[in-house]
């Protein structure tokens, strides 16, 4: 039987504390009381080693390549379910039965549409303005709208509060996306499916019919459960943190959208397709992968290897499948970007430097290609992110807002400037 005990020695003074076992994975050591115990803190920079929640949602292991939603295998939900189904097991922790399901894409599909006077919000950015920053500001603005769901405590209001956002967000995000190409909004239909209605929300003009395809919106709906939820990210940790404090659920979404626009975060499969876009042609990867392995070379390939990851991102098989669908189904056949991307993954799988590294190709590396080749600018992309990560977001919040161990978030920090001094009049400073 595994000690369930860690034994901390601090300048000789002697400390037990608990070992808490999850269902699955790495145990952790419950430093809770440290501070009271040895008027000390851990330094842990990034949190990279420090478990700042509990949580029953989803499960990441790096070293095998697994990735489950409340415990099921992300390829067998990408392969079998749809997205609205993936939410609800987020919201609520099991897969629906039929008429649970029914009635959940029901309520969500009849919140698609926004407030009239959130038209007008639109029309105060610059025509210019990048989606991401519309996308930050009017989920923000959702508050002043919706009063009738912003009270926290009860359960009632964050329950409308959460169909509202996975409701409006596809609204919301293909809004942005005509305001950025100059084009009327449209607005959402109650006899398409989810992914299908956001495409049509997105490439829909009023002086012609559109008729959305059935093996891009199946695309598209993959995607969206490929990116759901996935564990406790930067954007993940923000809601979390600005939900400790009791903001509404809206703020605390917005925060998330703002940290995931960070090119280190959400930014990177628009990264991987520009990276593509540089080296052009398989002929030229040669030369690239060597400055790749030139650790004194700046660059860097893009869609390769990840954080957490370890192994091969389960997510870039489902997503090297959907790319190869999209391609066929729009008849290109000879996209260079696609060769370039094939022939990287060919020597990452098979190089001795990728292979020792690690560096396995992962969603970002395929996802680029993807989005591309259904007509969205790399402008969107972090856009389309924030959609599908909207529900992941919710649930994650939803579940710290009921757990009752939660407090607000307050890191600590290890000061290293001035000592105390006293304050020097203007006149006498040099």
């Amino acid at each position: 039987m595994a000690d369930n005990n860690a034994k901390l020695n601090v300048r000789g003074a002697a400390h037990d504390f608990d070992v808490l076992d999850g269902s699955i994975g790495p145990s952790v050591v419950n430093i809770s009381s440290l501070y009271k115990d040895t008027d000390m803190f851990t330094y842990d920079p990034g949190f990279t080693s420090t478990a700042s929640c509990e949580s029953k949602i989803t499960y990441i292991d790096g070293d095998e390549g697994t990735l489950l939603y409340r415990g099921y295998p992300i390829e067998q939900l990408a392969d079998h379910g749809d997205f609205l189904e993936s939410c609800y097991l987020l919201l609520y922790g099991e897969l629906p039965t039929k008429v649970q399901k029914d009635d959940f894409v029901s309520r969500v599909t009849y919140h698609t549409m926004i407030h009239e006077q959130m038209n007008r919000f639109f029309s105060g950015f610059r025509r210019d303005a990048h989606p991401m920053a519309i996308m930050v500001g009017t989920v923000g603005a959702l508050s002043a709208f919706y009063h009738d769901s912003t009270d926290i405590a009860d359960p009632h209001q964050r329950m409308v509060a959460s169909l509202r956002m996975i409701a409006k967000m596809p609204t919301i995000a293909a809004m942005a996306y005509k305001y950025h190409v100059g084009q009327p909004f449209v607005y959402p239909r109650n006899d398409l499916g989810y992914a299908a209605n956001f495409l049509h929300m997105c490439f829909a003009v009023p002086c012609e019919e559109y008729k959305v395809n059935p093996v891009l919106a199946r695309a598209m709906d993959r995607i969206f459960i490929l990116h759901a939820d996935h564990e406790q990210n930067a954007s993940t940790s923000t809601v979390r943190l600005a939900g400790s404090s009791g903001a509404n659920p809206f703020a605390c979404i917005a925060a998330g959208i703002a940290c995931l626009w960070g090119p280190a975060h959400g930014g990177a499969n628009e990264a991987a397709l520009n990276m593509l876009s540089e080296i052009g042609s398989v002929d030229n990867i040669p030369e690239y992968v060597e400055r790749a392995k030139d650790k004194d070379d700046p660059f860097r390939l893009m869609g390769f290897g990840h954080r957490v990851y370890k192994n091969y991102d389960p997510r870039a098989r489902i997503m090297q499948k959907t790319t190869h669908e999209v391609l066929g189904e729009l008849g290109i056949k000879d996209d260079p970007l696609l060769d370039v991307a094939i022939e990287l993954e060919k020597i990452a799988l098979n190089d001795e430097y990728f292979i020792e590294k690690k560096l396995y190709p992962n969603i970002d590396f395929y996802s680029g290609i993807t989005l591309r080749a259904l007509g969205f600018p790399t402008t969107m992309f972090t856009v389309l992110f924030a959609l599908a990560r909207t529900v992941g977001w919710i649930a994650q919040w939803k579940e710290m807002v009921e757990d009752p161990s939660q407090r607000i978030g307050r890191p600590r920090q290890l000061y290293t400037g001035a000592t105390k001094r006293d304050y020097t009049p203007i006149d006498q400073r040099r």
